[in-house]
């Protein structure tokens, strides 16, 4: 399937009531759209990484009362799984579409990968772009401006990322749900693809 953007209703998604309404809209509505950005973009990361990329669309399987609040296609270097691992993302929450670089709490490297990234602090602080944005919990919409940052802030949530058993940090860009609409195929796949030029050597300086 081509991708064809999303829609008011595609965001709508996230206020269906109910854990199988929500799940059955999310499968009818969302996943086949991110599975068409899944097979776009796993050979773009592929290049970008020299890496070869497995997608992975989130099932949400674990969830038995509380409906996704939001839901993202995966890329990353394994075939069988991505949260133990540096990946990416593209998702949507009800109010905004996101693209990450993601390092989260299941990866057991996660520590090593701080030191890393602590070692290149200056160059990544430096090479963000401004109008990029960090988090800190996946579970989470909120998000912290690049250019609010200091380059002390950084390294204090890198050093947390280190040093803190439950800690993430994810880099990256978020979309206004009516830009991301407005948007809709081409102009957003075009923006997502710049999005991955910028985050990629984070993943390189992880797992170098």
């Amino acid at each position: 399937m081509e991708f064809s953007g999303f829609t008011r209703e595609d965001f709508d998604v996230f206020l269906v009531e109910g854990l199988e309404p929500r799940m059955d809209a999310l499968k009818e509505r969302i996943r086949p759209k991110l599975e068409s950005l899944g097979q776009y973009f796993a050979p773009t990361i592929s290049v970008l990484t020299g890496e070869e990329m497995f997608v992975h669309v989130a099932k949400h399987t674990r969830r038995t009362i509380n409906p996704p609040k939001d839901t993202w296609v995966a890329f990353a270097n394994n075939r069988r799984g991505y949260k133990m691992l540096p990946h990416f993302q593209i998702g949507l929450w009800k109010t905004h579409l996101f693209i990450w670089f993601a390092v989260i709490y299941e990866a057991p490297q996660k520590s090593e990968i701080a030191e890393k990234l602590l070692k290149r602090a200056e160059q990544i602080y430096r090479e963000i772009p401004k109008d990029f944005v960090w988090s800190v919990d996946h579970t989470k919409p909120e998000v912290i401006k690049h250019q609010q940052l200091s380059n002390d802030d950084l390294i204090k949530m890198l050093g947390r990322l280190q040093s803190v058993k439950k800690a993430e940090l994810l880099s990256g860009y978020t979309i206004d749900r009516e830009e991301t609409i407005k948007l809709g195929s081409q102009p957003l796949i075009q923006q997502i693809d710049e999005v991955f030029q910028k985050i990629a050597p984070l993943y390189k300086m992880a797992i170098s």
